[in-house]
C-alpha cells in the first residue's frame, strides 16, 4: 500500500514537471515566432505568471559561515607580507567600516575625514546615505596613503587612475585566499558580515550598528534617529582594538 502511494506521487511529480517543461517550451515558440524583443518577451512572462497565479519560490537565506580570528588574522598577514600598501588599506578599511563593496569603489577623496575618522558613503545601497567609522590606528596609515596620491579623485585608483570595480575587487579578495591557504570561501561582503558580527560579539548594540550599516526602512530611521554618530564611536573604537589585525 505505501509503495503503491510513493509510485503514484512520484508519476504526478514526474508529469507535473513535464507540463511546466511543456509550457515553457511554448512561450519560448510563441517568443521566436513573433520575434519578441526583450522587454516584451518579459512582458508575456509576467502575463502568464499572473494568469496562472504562479508565485516564485522563495529562496531560504543561509547565514555566511564566519572566519575565525585566526583565520581572519592569517589572511591579512598574507596581504601585508605581499607588500602591496593599497591593497592592504583597501582590504583592511573594507573590514573595518563594514562598507559594501559597491560602496568601498565609489568613495572619493572628498568623502574622506581623517581628522574624524569617518567617511561619508553618498547614495549608498537604497539610496541612503550615511558616515562610516574606521579606527583612529589607521587615521596614519591613510593620511600618508592619501599625501602619496595628491591627484586621486576616488578614494582608490588603478594605475590608469580609474575607479576600482566591484569585480576587481572580488578577485583581489580571491587571490589573498588562495595566497594565505586558507580553504574557506571568503568574499567582500563576508568580511561586512564578519565585522557585524564582531562588533555585535563586542557589546555595540544593534540600534547604533544601524547607524554605520545604513537603515533598511524608514520607520528604522525614525526609531534610530535620535541617536548620533558620536554614540557609536566610542564603543566602535574600543571594540575595534580588541581586534588587532
Amino acid at each position: 500500500m505505501i509503495r503503491s502511494q510513493a509510485k503514484k506521487q512520484v508519476s504526478f511529480a514526474a508529469r507535473n514537471q513535464n507540463t511546466k517543461l511543456e509550457a515553457v517550451r511554448k512561450i519560448v515558440h510563441v517568443a521566436r515566432q513573433h520575434r519578441l524583443n526583450y522587454e516584451d518577451f518579459v512582458y508575456v512572462c509576467q502575463q502568464v505568471r499572473l494568469k496562472l497565479k504562479l508565485k516564485k519560490t522563495k529562496k531560504e537565506k543561509r547565514l555566511p559561515e564566519m572566519l575565525s580570528l585566526a583565520e581572519v588574522k592569517k589572511f591579512f598577514k598574507t596581504v601585508q607580507v605581499c607588500g602591496d600598501l593599497q591593497h592592504e588599506l583597501m582590504l583592511k578599511l573594507l573590514l573595518y567600516t563594514a562598507v559594501r563593496v559597491s560602496e568601498l569603489v565609489s568613495i572619493r577623496v572628498s568623502d574622506v575625514d581623517v581628522d574624524d575618522c569617518k567617511i561619508f558613503i553618498d547614495n549608498g545601497k537604497g539610496n541612503k546615505d550615511r558616515y562610516i567609522l574606521f579606527p583612529s590606528s589607521f587615521r596614519l596609515a591613510l593620511r600618508s596613503y592619501l599625501d602619496a596620491r595628491p591627484d586621486n579623485l576616488f578614494l582608490f585608483e588603478s594605475r590608469l587612475n580609474q575607479p576600482y570595480t566591484a569585480r576587481r575587487i572580488q578577485q583581489i579578495v580571491r587571490y589573498y585566499t588562495d595566497e594565505s591557504g586558507l580553504k574557506r570561501s571568503v568574499h567582500p561582503h563576508l568580511l561586512r558580515h564578519q565585522m557585524l558580527t564582531f562588533l555585535t560579539s563586542q557589546g555595540v548594540s544593534d540600534a547604533k550598528l544601524q547607524l554605520s550599516r545604513g537603515h533598511e526602512s524608514r520607520k528604522s530611521l525614525e526609531l534610530y534617529q535620535h541617536l548620533s554618530l558620536e554614540s557609536v564611536e566610542k564603543e566602535y573604537q574600543q571594540a575595534i582594538r580588541a581586534l588587532d589585525i
